[in-house]
């Protein structure tokens, strides 16, 4: 069977730090390496580039059409993308996968979609493939949200979670065309790996753990080191919660030097209490690479701040787990949510905090509730028509405590006090002088495109454009289930 594939354009990345992330579609490459493993052809579309899908359904006249939807930002470009799809194909059964579409599928039910996956999909699409190849029922694939003539319905979920292992390697030529548009902050080309799946933490905001269950999977080292030796020379590992489990993180760092794998760059993603207590593991890893960087969700600069957010560490871990890993001489890049309820000494507290600690090199976020958490439930009323493009963790989704105009005048002050801000401690010049002469034209174009957060009359605009106009509700908050992953 002929099956695509494809990656939509996320839309709107007008603000935040999107220009510096463009990584591979990596779960459309383990659900392509499943597929394949069952005798299909597949081809993979990363329509962040050209051509478009309607070009990609006429060149291979698929039967069956994935389409992800990782992030509640996405919902609106799905369904045109998939909208695309069904002038180009009429008969082509389209279903949606990935974390958003798992962790909440009203928005995406629509009749242009089929059927929406709501857990694995290196497990769940072959599973379709074969449904629709043999005639078989639908209904009777687990995992899905089906569209039927009388409204749409859930398939039993699978009885145990996938194992990761199912697929040892993503199908990574799916995406070859496009290597060298995958980009990380200042590396280019990057490649992106999983170790692990899931976190056990319970962070309010975040819809990881909501989705999972607070469980976390591993792929075996044996995977996993071949994954890394195979793959180029700068990574960033996806997983949620790098170094979750001690003995086979520790594992996994002898295995890897045995292979004899060093990289030029890789960029994990943990929590800060979790440095604290593990020096001795971030010592291994640390010769596995010539740069090494961490990205820490820092989130809030007091621990009154930390509370609110369940996030279950205080501020001397933030503080212990910078100091810790400046020490082993790991590069560190961070997060700090802000809360469109703060009042004008809160922003305050974070420029003292990133001052006194140094973390010039961090994000800031306005606190999202994303689709599919307990937050995402409580907050609805203050959220009502908002459009899903908005969800991008840079719009204000209600009405901020100082108001609108001096909340953005002080979130664009927040952003001049980081490196972005190219008239302030780091120049455009101390930039170009950080990555080869054939990628100043890259970083120049980022840098350019990320100065607007400087400006709070860019917010503004952007704020009054796509506020909404009435209070009637976007979506049923209440609809649909999911079984407990995606990929």
């Amino acid at each position: 069977m002929n099956i695509l594939l494809l990656r939509p354009h996320p839309g709107n990345d007008r603000f935040g730090l999107g220009p510096f992330f463009r990584v591979e579609p990596l779960g459309l490459e383990y659900i392509g390496a499943a597929l394949r493993a069952h005798g299909h052809t597949v081809t993979a579309a990363d329509l962040r580039f050209r051509p478009g899908a309607a070009t990609w359904v006429r060149r291979t006249r698929p039967r069956l059409v994935g389409i992800s939807c990782l992030h509640a930002l996405e919902y609106e470009r799905v369904v045109e993308t998939a909208r695309e799809v069904r002038r180009a194909s009429p008969d082509a059964f389209i279903f949606v996968g990935g974390h958003a579409a798992a962790a909440f599928p009203a928005p995406l039910e629509c009749d242009a979609v089929d059927a929406i996956c709501r857990d694995d999909g290196e497990e769940i699409v072959p599973l379709v493939a074969a449904a629709l190849a043999k005639g078989g029922r639908l209904d009777e694939v687990p995992g899905l949200r089906l569209r039927e003539p009388d409204g749409w319905r859930d398939t039993p979920c699978l009885d145990r979670q996938t194992c990761l292992d199912l697929v040892p390697l993503p199908a990574r030529d799916l995406v070859d065309r496009h290597r060298s548009g995958y980009h990380c902050l200042l590396f280019k080309p990057v490649w992106l790996v999983e170790t692990a799946r899931g976190c056990p933490h319970r962070c309010s905001f975040c819809s990881v753990w909501q989705l999972y269950g607070r469980s976390c999977r591993e792929r075996s080292i044996a995977a996993v080191v071949e994954d890394f030796a195979t793959a180029g020379d700068s990574i960033f590992v996806a997983d949620d919660l790098f170094w979750h489990n001690p003995a086979r993180s520790l594992e996994l760092a002898e295995a890897l030097k045995k292979r004899g794998v060093f990289k030029r760059w890789i960029l994990v993603q943990t929590r800060t209490d979790l440095i604290c207590r593990s020096a001795d593991l971030m010592a291994a890893w640390r010769p596995l690479a010539k740069d090494f960087d961490i990205f820490l969700g820092l989130e809030a600069a007091t621990d009154k701040g930390l509370a609110g957010i369940t996030k279950d560490s205080g501020v001397a871990e933030s503080v212990e787990a910078v100091r810790l890993a400046r020490e082993l001489r790991y590069g560190i890049n961070g997060n700090f949510l802000i809360d469109p309820d703060w009042g004008e000494d809160d922003f305050r507290d974070l420029w003292d905090f990133v001052a006194r600690y140094g973390l010039q090199r961090a994000g800031f976020t306005i606190l999202t509730p994303l689709s599919g958490t307990d937050f995402f439930r409580e907050v609805a009323p203050r959220i009502a028509r908002q459009p899903w493009s908005n969800f991008d963790m840079h719009h204000l989704l209600w009405d901020p405590r100082v108001g609108a105009p001096r909340f953005f005048e002080l979130y664009a002050e927040t952003w001049r006090r980081s490196i972005l801000n190219t008239s302030g401690d780091k120049s455009l010049v101390d930039w170009m002088k950080q990555v080869r002469p054939s990628q100043i034209p890259y970083i120049a174009r980022v840098l350019w495109r990320t100065q607007r957060m400087m400006k709070p009359e860019a917010y503004l605009r952007e704020y009054e454009a796509t506020r909404p106009r009435t209070t009637e509700p976007l979506v049923d908050f209440s609809a649909g289930a999911y079984c407990g992953g995606a990929a």
